[in-house]
């Protein structure tokens, strides 16, 4: 459609276009998430990137620049915890002046663990960002230190949600990762304390990213039995997509509560509508979250190439672009299969 109008568009070897940009700005976290950072691997000795190897916020800018001018419509930074990084509302004040090819100002998102919220909401928003996402795997106090492996109480992540709704991020997304045996006992908990909030809560399959997490196929509760068991409860009906390639189905209440989301992964691959590419701290593309390896695109932009430099290599590389990894997963033997970690891509 975009195409249609004019607006310039680059698509992959499967005919994807390139709608969306996630950008790690740091590969430090303040959690040890189970199922993402495990202590075990990422402990006191662990070798976090230096600051010399992160993209500074110039160098994130021309690969914005060139991403926009080859279709991207939504920026979402992630880490690690993206609001570690400091002057991070420097950089979204930067994000916020960029505009698409025809004229329309980006959807400018950030996933964080919510911890910061509380302190920056509203300053984040003043500089230009329209919503967050924010990690939260339960409302059991213990169960969620537990999960997070940490001591960070659960009501700072609560406080920083009520924090961004006050300063107007939103709709704010509660993305939970379920994973059986661990809290899949939670699921209408969550679905009740969501329930006519305005915030949407999404949630997630527990996913083989990385080599570090433990997954099992076991432990993954299908999105389609979340669905069942909530509607059991509160009914409900599905609901269009809000535009294309959402990694989210959506559900809304009958009654009028609000909605939920469903990320499917595992069960119900949607590597079809992908529109997603994620560049790292240090400057790597990735097309794919399941990835093996990226593309270096800081030694372009440290060798003072110019911007159609930049732009030429985004292009070629989702030119290239042939991934479908959920889709192959159960004919490939993914155990053995090397991947990215999610802290390091974001998710």
């Amino acid at each position: 459609m975009r195409e249609q109008l004019g607006v310039p568009g680059v698509r992959d070897a499967r005919n994807r276009p390139l709608h969306d940009l996630r950008i790690s700005v740091t590969d430090r976290c303040n959690f040890r998430c189970v199922y993402c950072m495990p202590r075990d691997v990422f402990g006191a000795d662990y070798a976090f990137l230096s600051r010399s190897a992160l993209l500074s916020f110039d160098e994130i800018m021309r690969v914005a620049r060139a991403a926009v001018s080859l279709g991207v419509d939504k920026i979402r930074l992630t880490g690690g915890e993206p609001l570690l990084r400091p002057g991070i509302e420097d950089l979204i004040a930067r994000l916020a002046r960029l505009r698409t090819p025809d004229g329309r100002p980006l959807d400018l998102a950030l996933t964080t663990n919510g911890t910061a919220l509380r302190l920056k909401a509203q300053s984040l928003k003043d500089a230009g960002l329209t919503r967050v996402s924010v990690s939260l795997d339960s409302l059991d106090p213990e169960r969620f230190q537990r999960i997070a492996d940490v001591r960070i109480s659960l009501s700072a992540v609560l406080d920083g949600i009520t924090a961004a709704a006050d300063a107007g991020l939103g709709p704010i997304k509660v993305n939970t990762v379920i994973t059986r045996g661990v809290n899949d006992d939670e699921v209408i908990s969550l679905a009740e304390h969501f329930r006519g909030t305005g915030q949407i809560l999404r949630f997630i399959e527990f996913m083989d990213v990385g080599n570090t997490n433990g997954w099992n196929l076991d432990a993954v509760v299908p999105s389609a039995e979340i669905v069942r068991q909530i509607s059991a409860v509160y009914p409900l009906e599905p609901s269009a997509p809000t535009r294309e390639g959402e990694t989210a189905s959506r559900w809304r209440y009958v009654d009028g509560a609000g909605e939920i989301g469903v990320i499917s992964s595992v069960s119900q691959a949607f590597c079809g509508t992908c529109s997603r590419a994620r560049l790292s701290a240090e400057g790597k593309l990735f097309t794919c979250l399941f990835a093996t390896e990226g593309v270096d695109l800081r030694a372009i932009l440290r060798e003072s190439a110019g911007d159609d430099a930049v732009r030429a290599a985004l292009a070629g590389i989702w030119g290239r672009r042939a991934d479908r990894y959920s889709e192959l997963r159960s004919t490939i033997n993914a155990s053995k299969r090397p991947r990215i970690e999610m802290s390091y891509i974001g998710g």
